[in-house]
């Protein structure tokens, strides 16, 4: 059986050669509030993103707005609300008061409850909240319960038992759980500044400055970049006062040099045992960046879309702000999707130097 040929573009309608189409085609919701579409036989006209079914091309027109499509007749379309908030648009509005119904309660409301609130079903809430938000329902309630319990341990008036059931916690063998994977110790040893736990350091210097190389009994913790050597150190204490801050020997030294060895020659590849900590959606993103190979970069929708969910941009790029791990999780490598540079813990300039050393390796 034999294919129809693709047609020339002497063959398109004027409408498939309009750049404007592909974009009502790909139903691309940037696109929404730049033009208007309207057809003819229906009558009506959508914007670009409408998720009707899509109309013959030689039946389609463009407008620059809903005015110009009012005054050739036209009415809008019920399904995209082409004058109001699209649908994206609304659900976004729904899940972000979904989220402070989430932080405000004392204990995590059930998913029906949550999806009654708001108006919508169970199945329809949960599949929107995932894909703006990146978690689930029960994932966002966890991670802000964890940011609750972090700030409660951190008030010197507060017992653990107290910082507990104050962030959301049932009961103390539900958190002690998951107490290591999100916090990297007990609660009692994180409300105490790290005490107890030893955590080896060393500084280097390389092209872009100081570095400092921290390592827990998991694994690297720690790879931060800047130009004082006392403030990179300074701040490794003030994240664990009362830890055992112990001075690199030779051969952690030697795990120094290997960091700043892949920072002057990409090429060498770095691989390293880490201690990282976070939420399951962030571990998801800083999996996906260290396998961006040297030399490339991706945007904060490309990763979103290869962890799988393509609407958790914004997620995505505070994910990459979280990272405290330098270079060995490679968040200098996310760019924009115009391949602009954006934003860098550690200063811009030193992404740049970063990205410039690996396209040359």
């Amino acid at each position: 059986m034999s294919l129809a040929p693709e047609k020339t573009r002497d063959a398109l309608t004027p409408t498939e050669q309009d750049p404007r189409w592909q974009a009502v085609v790909n139903r691309d919701a940037s696109a929404d509030g730049t033009f208007v579409y309207a057809v003819k036989t229906t009558g009506i006209y959508c914007r670009p993103s409408c998720p009707s079914r899509t109309a013959k091309p030689k039946n389609v027109s463009f407008y620059a707005t809903s005015a110009d499509a009012e005054a050739a007749g036209y009415r809008p379309c019920q399904r995209c609300n082409p004058n109001g908030p699209s649908l994206a648009e609304a659900n976004a509005a729904v899940v972000a008061h979904a989220c402070r119904l989430i932080e405000d309660a004392e204990e995590l409301p059930k998913l029906d409850e949550l999806a009654a609130s708001v108006g919508m079903s169970r199945f329809y809430f949960h599949r929107q909240f995932k894909a703006i938000t990146g978690l689930t329902p029960k994932a966002y309630g966890a991670a802000h319960r964890t940011k609750r319990m972090r700030a409660e341990l951190d008030d010197t008036g507060t017992s653990v038992t107290s910082a507990i059931y104050g962030a959301g916690f049932n009961s103390n063998s539900r958190f002690y759980e998951k107490s290591n994977e999100v916090l990297g110790m007990t609660p009692t040893a994180y409300k105490n500044g790290g005490k107890d736990a030893d955590i080896h350091f060393a500084i280097g210097e390389c092209s872009l400055g100081a570095i400092l190389v921290a390592r827990s009994d998991k694994g690297v913790c720690a790879i931060t970049l800047g130009d004082d050597p006392d403030a990179l150190a300074r701040d490794l204490q003030d994240r664990f006062p009362k830890a055992n801050l112990i001075g690199g020997d030779a051969e952690f030294e030697q795990l120094v040099a290997q960091v700043v060895g892949f920072v002057e020659a990409p090429q060498l590849g770095l691989d390293l045992p880490l201690d990282v900590r976070g939420t399951a959606f962030q571990q998801r993103v800083w999996q996906a960046l260290r396998e961006i190979p040297v030399g490339e970069t991706a945007s904060y929708a490309d990763i979103a879309r290869r962890i799988g969910e393509p609407k958790a941009v914004r997620a995505v790029a505070q994910a990459c702000g979280a990272n405290k791990i330098a270079v060995a999780i490679p968040c200098h490598r996310v760019v924009r999707n115009d391949g602009a540079l954006s934003g860098y813990r550690w200063g811009v300039e030193r992404k740049r130097a970063l990205l410039e050393k690996e396209a040359h390796a």
